[in-house]
């Protein structure tokens, strides 16, 4: 069933439900302007713990106004890492195996399109990325990744807190969750929302606070405060939940590989899938936060690099400055400072 709404942009908005490999229910987002697209679809996959709505902040210009205003038809994926869909112990493996390739599949069939770009974020990066390597979405054509890929580095500070704390936090309580920051039940919870609000100073909003403890060691860690509006930093009180403990089981893994690891043994992800060549011919761009303190930029530059070895002159890298990881979306000024780029590479013949 596909429900369809006005936004007050004048966008036609319809969910467009989908099942994935494994059984699980999730949806798109389907955005349209008055105009009829002139271009082909492209796909926006979320980080995690937050949800496909990540991508329209209360700014005077998002992403999304940004792609259908240059004439795309746009599609939100929320997949198992979404607010909105019943929590779970998601590992990036389940991702790229059960979830992009049925939500391409879908954008497919509704659209009768046979090449789908998609701009790729954090966790719905990483799990995209070995969907990708996989040959698991072969009608992506496009790429565009920001803040990580398929290399993750970050401080030192957060290697020691995935290798040291994780393990022991997984022990108390099976998720993190920043709503904590509005309603904290039970001892867990409430005692690590007291030692956020001890050593977390950087604002007033809780939820941000935990936001930045459970992603990282920053202060803050998923963007620059100077970088928000006001209405922005209110409103992403509501837009960060649950994330497992096994994603950051996970994650440890890969941070001490070096590249990304999987973990549940998918025929499909070889466990070297992130270090085989591509069994893709997309094209893909890299984008970094120059001041990114959850993935630092040289996550993106040893990506770019190593699939460079593969296709010199191909692919791209743009590190930008003055950015950290979510404002690249959500910032006051990424429509000047962002988007021109993102579309400029979208834009690009193949």
């Amino acid at each position: 069933m596909q429900a369809e709404s006005s936004s007050p942009s004048g966008y036609t908005e319809r969910v467009v439900p989908f099942v994935a490999g494994d059984g699980r229910s999730l949806n798109l987002h389907h955005i349209r302007g008055a105009q009829e697209p002139t271009k082909g679809p492209v796909m926006l996959v979320h980080g995690a713990g937050v949800r496909a709505g990540i991508f329209r902040a209360p700014v005077s210009r998002t992403v999304v106004d940004a792609l259908v205003d240059d004439g795309y038809d746009v599609w939100l994926e929320n997949w198992r890492a979404s607010i909105d869909v019943e929590p779970s112990a998601w590992t990036l493996d389940q991702a790229a195996v059960h979830d992009h390739p049925k939500a391409i599949e879908t954008i497919v069939r509704e659209t009768g399109r046979d090449e789908v770009k998609a701009i790729i974020h954090c966790q719905g990066s990483t799990s995209f990325m070995l969907s990708a390597m996989a040959g698991l979405v072969p009608q992506v054509k496009v790429i565009l990744s920001n803040a990580v890929s398929l290399h993750p580095v970050v401080p030192r500070s957060a290697r020691l807190k995935a290798f040291y704390a994780v393990p022991v936090v997984s022990k108390l309580t099976p998720y993190l969750d920043p709503q904590w920051g509005l309603h904290a039940e039970g001892f867990t919870a409430k005692a690590l929302t007291l030692l956020v609000k001890a050593t977390h100073h950087e604002c007033d909003n809780t939820v941000c606070r935990l936001a930045s403890f459970t992603y990282g060691t920053g202060f803050p860690t998923l963007w620059r405060h100077e970088n928000l509006n006001p209405e922005t930093h209110e409103w992403l009180k509501h837009e960060f939940a649950k994330v497992p403990l096994t994603f950051f089981q996970q994650m440890a893994e890969c941070l001490r590989a070096g590249h990304l690891v999987p973990v549940e043994g998918y025929r499909e992800l070889p466990e070297d899938v992130a270090e085989r060549p591509p069994e893709t011919d997309a094209r893909f761009i890299f984008l970094a936060g120059e001041l990114n303190r959850c993935f630092l930029p040289e996550s993106q530059r040893r990506t770019y690099e190593r699939l460079s070895q593969h296709r010199p002159g191909y692919h791209a890298l743009h590190v930008i400055p003055d950015y950290g990881h979510l404002d690249i979306f959500m910032g006051q000024d990424a429509a000047r400072d962002v988007f021109p780029l993102i579309l400029a590479e979208l834009n690009k013949p193949a």
